[in-house]
Parts: structure tokens; C-alpha cells; sequence
């Protein structure tokens, strides 16, 4: 059975950082995901890592870094430089390829819960 299980979420003031932890377990994935969704807004991409390289959505380019440790199989995200508008809940997602080969949300076929960040001003 294949589970993702975020953590690392909390509430914390503009500026400051948070790491966001995804372990998963029932396979080991090579395209991981991290996307986010606000209230009231559809869900976007943030981030994705796979065998060839990682990849940012402008709005976190420079502030977050995505990273994945193989012998763990989990998945990272550290945020940096936070700012109210990254408030959303964040989601870790995988899928059963080498190779990302996009953003869309449809083409991930696994999903963890979410964990919250709430970024003051």
C-alpha cells in the first residue's frame, strides 16, 4: 500500500523559514511533487524533483528548495523567506515514472493529507 505522510507544517511570521518532511512507503518513488492549495483557490504546483533535476513555479523560485533522500525515501521542502501568500495547506505527491514530464496535478497518482503552513504578516 502506497502512503505519503507530510509534516514540518505550523504557523510562522513573514520572513521566517519552515521544512517540510514527506515520507513515503509502499515503493520507492523518483517523481515527487509538492503542490499547495489556499482557501478559496485552486491547487497549484510548487515544486518537483525527479532523476533529471528539480523545478520551482516562479512565485517560490529562489526561496524554496526541494530535495529528496532516496535512503529514507522521503521528500523535502524547505522554505525560506516565507511570505503571507505562501499560506496554503501543502501536499507531497508522487507518481509511477523516472520522469516528472510535467506539473499538472492529474498526473500524480499519489497524494499525502496535507500539512498546514500560515504565514503571518
Amino acid at each position: 500500500q502506497v502512503q505519503l505522510v507530510e509534516s514540518g507544517g505550523g504557523s510562522v511570521q513573514a520572513g521566517g523559514s519552515l521544512r517540510l518532511s514527506c515520507a513515503a512507503s509502499g515503493y520507492t518513488p523518483y517523481c515527487m511533487a509538492w503542490f499547495r492549495q489556499a482557501p478559496g483557490k485552486e491547487r497549484e504546483w510548487v515544486a518537483t524533483i525527479d532523476s533529471a533535476g528539480s523545478g520551482y513555479a516562479d512565485s517560490v523560485k529562489g526561496r524554496f528548495t526541494i530535495s529528496k533522500d532516496n535512503a529514507k525515501n522521503s521528500l523535502y521542502l524547505q522554505m525560506n523567506s516565507l511570505k503571507p501568500e505562501d499560506t496554503a495547506m501543502y501536499y507531497c505527491a508522487s507518481r509511477r515514472t523516472t520522469y516528472c514530464a510535467g506539473t499538472y496535478d492529474g498526473l500524480f497518482g499519489y497524494w499525502g493529507q496535507g500539512t498546514q503552513v500560515t504565514v503571518s504578516s
